[in-house]
């Protein structure tokens, strides 16, 4: 075992401003900072390989990976930023750091990513700004944005709706699923040092509408959707065990990083095949535990990307996790906090914290995008997962192998019709705005109609619970200006 090819997680920092005071990359350079000393100190000046999960709060620093070496003062051979900010990035720039350890092409490898919107949205004009909204709708397409189809907290509840029909859940078993499992989120948070709010809730109160807990996208409401109010950094360091040992880390405090597993959807959400799936989260999580030989038996901890309820959900079932088992170890996106793109670097951390403690396994599941991208990886007290060498983590041949063909999609559809999937979109009081229904034709073309708030008969046959929506038939009417209606 050439242990200088053996990666090894050397230093975890985390970083909660709750002061409002930092930019983004002030918010990764504090995280790299404490790092580096909670690996004994040192690292920061021996990077050679630093990467970036790029931001959104502060648009001026277009590649933020420049900056924060400057103002670390170092000088890496390699120096980037993540394209986006996708939640499955962390996870990625992990492994990217372990096969380059595992290779030999670096000696010290550094992840870094921060979220500064609360700082953001005081220096903004009149004090507001919803930079998540304003990132998705530059990419939108326009006859997505003209139904509501524009940011992930629009696009998730279709994959919950499908999945809970497809699953033969009743309204009220899907949302007593998700409350139970966020519940068990808000206590991990609560415990969590690190935790953006630390204030366990019941599942009693997230299963309820209330003034702090009001409907967002149905079903889903402001306890059960992603906290991006925040200003959190995270940071993770990664050398070889040869080199953590030769600086003095003791054996203890050393996680080596197994070999991970990634896939992708379609871009498009209307262009898959289902949305009742995702073929690209289940060869992710299989092939993840697959590629380290281990079986979800014998995890110790995971962390199964929670932006939404359908999310944990889907992976549990992948894996056969149950229900009343913790799906975090960081307090998930509601209640440790969701800054963006980087939640995972906050989970790689607390996993390396778990597992210093007690444990021999923990599953890392990243997703990003409208259920598009996903990165798996396994990481160990245990070195024999982390001597396999350099690898790629491309499972995407065993996801298409599944992949049905995707149906055709029609802009304007007039006719008879069945609904695949939708949901509802509130205002701040708690009122329906709207409604985006996704049908098929006879032909099982798909398409998209809307549904006013005011048609108050087919928002309450479509939230009500009495019935299962999915799968009932209507009538779709399109107006002169080329928008689909629908009709019970």
């Amino acid at each position: 075992m050439d242990e200088s090819k053996i990666p090894v997680i050397v230093g975890v920092g985390q970083i909660n401003d709750r002061e409002e005071r930092l930019n983004a990359v002030e918010l990764m350079a504090v995280a790299l900072r404490n790092a580096d000393a909670d690996g004994r100190g040192g690292w920061l000046g021996r990077i050679d390989a630093l990467d970036v999960v790029a931001q959104l709060s502060f648009p001026e620093f277009a590649d933020a990976s420049a900056p924060l070496a400057h103002l670390l003062e170092i000088t890496p051979r390699h120096c980037a930023q993540t394209r986006y900010p996708m939640g499955d990035s962390p996870v990625a720039l992990l492994n990217a750091a372990a096969n380059r350890i595992a290779a030999g092409e670096a000696d010290v490898c550094a992840v870094a990513g921060g979220e500064a919107l609360r700082t953001a949205a005081k220096r903004a004009a009149g004090g507001k700004r919803d930079a998540v909204r304003e990132s998705a709708a530059r990419g939108t397409r326009e006859g997505r944005a003209r139904y509501g189809i524009v940011a992930p907290t629009d696009v998730y509840p279709l994959y919950e709706n499908a999945c809970r029909a497809s699953w033969g859940q009743t309204l009220a078993e899907a949302q007593a699923e998700s409350a139970e499992i966020w519940a068990g989120m808000s206590r991990v948070a609560a415990a969590n040092a690190h935790a953006w709010l630390r204030n366990a809730v019941s599942a009693k109160e997230i299963a309820a509408i209330s003034a702090n807990n009001r409907p967002i996208a149905f079903p889903y409401t402001k306890l059960t959707v992603a906290n991006a109010s925040v200003n959190q950094g995270a940071a993770f360091i990664v050398t070889s065990l040869a080199r953590a040992k030769a600086a003095g880390v003791a054996e203890t405090r050393l996680v080596y990083v197994g070999r991970g597993a990634a896939a992708r959807e379609p871009g498009d959400v209307l262009a898959r095949d289902r949305l009742d799936r995702s073929l690209s989260l289940d060869a992710s999580l299989r092939g993840a535990l697959a590629f380290n030989g281990i079986g979800s038996g014998e995890l110790d901890l995971v962390e199964l990307y929670s932006c939404f309820p359908v999310m944990p959900k889907l992976a549990r079932r992948t894996i056969d996790w149950p229900v009343d088992r913790q799906m975090t170890v960081f307090g998930g996106l509601t209640f440790g906090g969701g800054p963006v793109g980087n939640y995972m670097s906050h989970a790689i951390a607390s996993m390396t914290e778990g597992l210093r403690e007690s444990g021999r396994h923990g599953l890392l599941f990243g997703n990003g995008g409208f259920a598009t991208t996903t990165h798996c990886m396994v990481i160990s007290r245990d070195a024999a997962i982390a001597s396999q060498g350099a690898h790629d983590p491309s499972v995407q041949d065993q996801a298409d192998a599944q992949r049905g063909p995707a149906p055709a999609f029609l802009e304007t559809y007039s006719g008879e019709a069945a609904i695949e999937t939708y949901t509802v979109f509130y205002d701040r009081e708690g009122a329906a705005k709207s409604g985006v229904i996704v049908g098929r034709t006879p032909k099982a073309e798909r398409f998209l109609a809307y549904v006013a708030g005011e048609d108050a008969e087919t928002i309450a046959f479509l939230t009500d619970g009495q019935r299962e929506p999915v799968g009932a038939r209507g009538r779709v009417v399109t107006d002169a200006e080329g928008v689909n209606h629908w009709r019970l």
